[in-house]
């Protein structure tokens, strides 16, 4: 009597987590509109249905209406963690095209350029985030909508890789765990009865997401041999299938270890599952916390130099230096934005500066703040940009709305009373090479010399000869 409670109780355990869980999630279908623009239509995920017929959605086209299918049970293992009261996540779908990896490490996991034609058709990419799950899903859906009494669109969930942590938090100096996981379906089992029977070859990538660019950390082929990029900073992946049924459904896991976290690694970390022909990409924003406590630190607002300063020297038509705005300090690395203005001038009114620009890397320090430094080279200036001012305008988001700046004033040579050319740079090489040649009688005659362990001795004779040197 009392197993069977235990199982009764077990089993309305776990119907109620099941109800728990979203029936319905609301997305975006965002395609390109042309011009460099892009347009977002309502659609709809039906996630999970009784007996009843599906709800009909009047105001959404069939084709972005869809239910779908998930063999493999990943969209509900998904969402299994996901709490009662959280809203729901951000959900957007798009077009999805089959294509091979371009990676030359994964070139033995798609011997064939050509997609097969079981590839053929319509694919879609769903992406989810939130607090507590990224999730990314590629849906085969049919051809054609079910008939009344709802239109709606069958859908089958083919590759869906997930993680329930995509903002870890870790203190310094420990250890951190990203956890992943994903799950394949073979389209049909004609399809799948035509390859070697076992999950599939795949393989996995970790990248860290740095000023635009994705710096690969580690890089895994389980089931093939070919050669991979040597793993960095100590990371390791526990990439394998969990099961080996004969035609699948397969789950697999691709969680990734990064011994003693720096600051230095902080930020947003990319997982991708490569299968042939398909992959499956989710995003993770590591924290590192300050070594004295689990709560991240707070906002700290950058100091904001600029130099050379307070004046930048350049003739008609020459460049002036290479100027250098140093953001010192600030946390977190995120939403930081650097602007170079160029104030007053021909226009007499604030603009963008023109010329090259560029960002260092960050670098980090033991409080956990971070600094960079942004370099700006103006283009050749004309003598009615006197008195203009370069400017470097930082934004984050512990800064007001108008950020912090700091300034500079450029001073055209020859303009308005300022230094002409010559008297600004200084002597030419042939002036120097004078300096040189007389300077290095005068120490004779005049009796410059060195002792064991002292600095220049002048003698009696110098300032006449240096007087005389100074008029050449």
């Amino acid at each position: 009597m009392k197993r069977v409670s235990l199982l009764l109780a077990v089993a309305l355990g776990l119907a109620t987590a099941v109800s728990a869980r979203p029936a319905v999630i609301e997305c975006w279908f965002v395609e390109d509109a042309g011009g460099g623009k892009l347009a977002k239509k309502p659609a709809a995920l039906l996630l999970r249905q009784g007996a009843e017929s599906p709800p009909p959605r009047p105001d959404l086209a069939p084709e972005r209406y869809l239910k779908v299918h998930d063999p493999a049970g990943t969209l509900q293992a998904a969402f299994r963690q996901y709490p009662r009261d959280a809203p729901a996540p951000r959900c957007e779908m798009s077009l999805y095209v089959p294509l091979p990896a371009s990676a030359k490490w994964l070139s033995d996991l798609t011997p064939e350029q050509s997609c097969p034609r079981a590839l053929d058709g319509t694919w879609l990419m769903v992406s989810m985030s939130s607090p507590f799950l990224s999730l990314s899903s590629l849906l085969r859906p049919q051809s054609e909508p079910q008939p009344e009494p709802a239109l709606i669109t069958m859908a089958t969930a083919v590759l869906t890789v997930f993680t329930h942590t995509p903002t870890p938090r870790i203190r310094i100096g420990q250890d951190a765990l990203l956890d992943l996981s994903f799950a394949y379906v073979p389209l049909t089992p004609k399809a799948a009865t035509s390859l070697a029977p076992g999950p599939p070859p795949f393989g996995l990538e970790w990248r860290r997401q740095h000023l635009g660019k994705g710096h690969l950390l580690l890089a895994v082929t389980p089931g093939l041999n070919g050669q991979v990029p040597a793993a960095r900073e100590g990371a390791v992946a526990f990439a394998a299938w969990d099961d080996d049924e004969p035609w699948g459904p397969w789950t697999g896991n691709g969680t990734f270890w990064l011994p003693a976290v720096k600051p230095s690694q902080e930020g947003t970390y990319l997982a991708t599952v490569h299968l042939p022909y398909l992959q499956g990409q989710i995003t993770l924003e590591l924290a590192i916390n300050s070594s004295c406590s689990f709560l991240p630190l707070s906002p700290e607002p950058p100091k904001v130099a600029l130099t050379p300063a307070p004046l930048v020297w350049a003739a008609p038509g020459e460049a002036p230096p290479e100027l250098l705005c140093l953001v010192s300090h600030f946390y977190p690395s995120q939403g930081l934005e650097v602007e170079w203005e160029l104030r007053g001038g021909p226009e007499g009114r604030f603009q963008k500066a023109e010329g090259q620009r560029w960002l260092s890397a960050l670098r980090h320090h033991s409080d956990g703040s971070v600094s960079l430094s942004a370099h700006l080279q103006p283009p050749p200036v004309t003598s009615e940009q006197h008195g203009a001012r370069y400017a470097c305008r930082v934004h984050h988001p512990s800064l007001p709305a108008l950020g912090r700046s700091a300034e500079v004033t450029l001073q055209v040579a020859g303009k308005s009373g300022e230094p002409s050319l010559s008297d600004r740079r200084g002597p030419s090489q042939a002036e120097w090479l004078v300096v040189t040649c007389f300077s290095s009688g005068l120490m004779a005659v005049a009796g410059v010399g060195f002792g064991p362990q002292e600095g220049p001795k002048v003698g009696f004779g110098a300032p006449r000869f240096w007087t005389l040197l100074s008029r050449v």
